[in-house]
């Protein structure tokens, strides 16, 4: 069963890899958007399915926390996006989310549900840079975002 998730994850992988760069960046954004909110939804969701209350409790925390110093850094560092659409760029607040859900799942559920979260976070973190949306050290500073408040 494992194996077999794992082997999903990765094929899923190949697939979206060829069709996002025949669509350009904006599929990189739509694919950024939806691995996210993916991972968030999952976290959030997960432990209340397991009865899990006190998991519930430290996602919700830690998404937050993400969050929250996610848009201080943009408030604080103007940096240009890549596109030029605006000075939000730094840090990722799409890696912050993606590597918080990604940490709290693997802290809480172990390396089955972790690894593959985690496989989705640094599709995350790797969309937005194809996206021309972050830099590649605004990612970087995301998931160091984001999986320090997953573990705390």
């Amino acid at each position: 069963m494992k194996s077999r998730l794992l082997m999903a994850i990765f094929s899923l992988l190949l697939i979206v890899s060829p069709v996002a760069n025949a669509g350009g960046h904006k599929t990189w954004a739509n694919i950024s958007d939806v691995t996210a909110i993916t991972l968030a939804g999952t976290a959030l969701v997960l432990p209340v399915v397991k009865d899990d209350w006190e998991g519930a409790r430290e996602a919700a925390y830690s998404l937050g926390t993400a969050e929250g110093i996610s848009l201080l850094g943009k408030a604080v560092i103007h940096e240009e996006r890549p596109d030029h659409s605006d000075n939000n760029s730094f840090p990722s607040g799409h890696s912050a989310i993606a590597f918080a859900s990604a940490t709290t799942m693997y802290k809480r559920y172990g390396w089955e549900v972790g690894m593959p979260a985690y496989a989705l976070a640094t599709l995350t973190a790797s969309a937005r840079v194809a996206a021309k949306k972050h830099h590649w050290y605004d990612v970087v500073a995301g998931a160091a975002i984001g999986s320090t408040s997953g573990w705390f």
